[in-house]
């Protein structure tokens, strides 16, 4: 009975670690390239012959990359995530500590440091945590990685041009597993072209000094097209006859022409008619449906989406920026609604699919040609038409009971 036993054993270690041994040996043919490369862009002998040949193969990186999760977020989970007392209460006194600062770099680059206060806390809870994986293992495993391949050489790249440039070292530049670095999370292709020198001491360092990373910060966003004086956005009330088709980040109209339709700010007030705001094409947001909040975003919303492209990232740090500068709660608090598991919503877009509303290929994402085919079926029954997959709608198609 042993024979077999031992021979299961030796199939194991044999052959059970084949895909791993295949992994590491693409890894090191792909580095061999990534040598060349980096030859051919002129780096120096140190990162070509010693930094490049050392780089290790990150199998964590890659279960990151792919891990999907079981269930989606509501945008009250994610809200409550992220606005968090904490955040709120320490946000306030790094504002306050750090205000001369932060107003001389909002006189250079025109971005309110509010703005970048929440930036910080958002990626990083004020550098209490900017990640332990060592970053050019995880870029040099994402480049070798089929994927996102061309973009991940590129980032890998430019990371090591850094270690040329700026002299780092690499043992020492750990961030996130995607390959993300410092006190707000830079990518080394922002890092090379906006990180700047803050503190005046002659270097720039996004881990250790805070200021060298709230002065890139603001260059980052200036360089985006921040909008001096320009507020992200404000929490609104709907008039009751409002149309949802309206709503999205494609349907801007002058603040005046919301005005017309009976939209207000949250607290009652009129929407401002004067400068900057009034005159500015604006978009209506609401992320729970109609049962949440609705949020009046303006262009720098858009910025903060190209920082990071989730329209729920953006208005966290927009909320969280007005709560670090004295603001109060929202108004209308999202609802506490159960999150749909993936498979939920791959059945959801397969029941549209099947009653002629094309949600597309059903994936198990909620993307805007889901939205509107929830409207179009929302329409349809006559219930609220505002792409929001609420109690009603999912117990109309079948997916749960009320």
């Amino acid at each position: 009975m042993r024979t077999p036993f031992i021979a299961v054993i030796l199939f194991a270690s044999l052959f059970g670690q084949g895909p791993a041994r295949a992994d590491e040996a693409s890894f090191r043919a792909c580095l061999e390239d990534i040598q060349k490369q980096a030859s051919r862009r002129g780096m120096s002998n140190r990162v070509v012959k010693e930094v490049v040949p050392a780089l290790r193969y990150q199998p964590r990186v890659i279960e990151l990359d792919r891990r999907q999760p079981e269930f989606t977020q509501t945008f009250a989970e994610y809200l409550k995530a992220r606005v968090t007392p904490f955040r709120i209460a320490r946000g306030r006194v790094l504002y306050r500590e750090l205000r001369p600062f932060l107003d001389q770099v909002s006189s250079q680059y025109g971005v309110d440091g509010r703005y970048l206060v929440a930036l910080w806390g958002m990626e990083t809870n004020f550098g209490g945590y900017t990640g332990k994986m060592p970053v050019l293992d995880s870029l040099a495993t994402l480049a070798c990685d089929r994927r996102r391949s061309n973009y991940f050489t590129g980032e890998l790249l430019t990371a090591l041009s850094l270690v040329d440039r700026d002299s780092l070292s690499p043992p020492a530049m750990k961030g996130s597993w995607a390959g993300a670095m410092g006190h707000t999370q830079f990518m080394p292709s922002t890092y090379r072209r906006y990180a700047v020198d803050g503190d005046g001491d002659g270097r720039v360092d996004l881990w250790s000094s805070e200021r060298d990373a709230l002065a890139s910060a603001a260059n980052f966003l200036d360089g985006l097209g921040w909008r001096t004086g320009e507020t992200w956005g404000y929490e609104v009330s709907l008039p009751e006859d409002f149309s949802y088709d309206r709503t999205g980040p494609g349907n801007q109209r002058p603040v005046s022409a919301w005005r017309d339709t009976g939209v207000r700010l949250a607290d009652g007030r009129p929407l401002p008619d004067g400068k900057p705001d009034g005159k500015k094409e604006a978009a209506i947001l609401v992320p729970s449906g109609h049962a949440g909040p609705a949020f009046l975003v303006f262009s720098n919303f858009d910025i903060i989406r190209r920082w990071n492209n989730s329209q729920w990232y953006a208005l966290s740090v927009g909320h969280l920026a007005d709560r670090i500068a004295g603001g109060g709660p929202l108004r209308r608090a999202p609802p506490q609604t159960p999150a749909l598991s993936r498979d939920e919503v791959t059945e959801l877009q397969r029941r549209l699919n099947e009653r002629g509303f094309d949600a597309g290929s059903p994936d198990g994402i909620i993307g805007r040609q889901t939205r509107n085919a929830l409207q179009g079926y929302q329409r349809s029954r006559g219930l609220v038409a505002d792409g929001f997959p609420d109690v009603e709608t999912l117990a109309a198609l079948g997916i749960r009971e009320r």
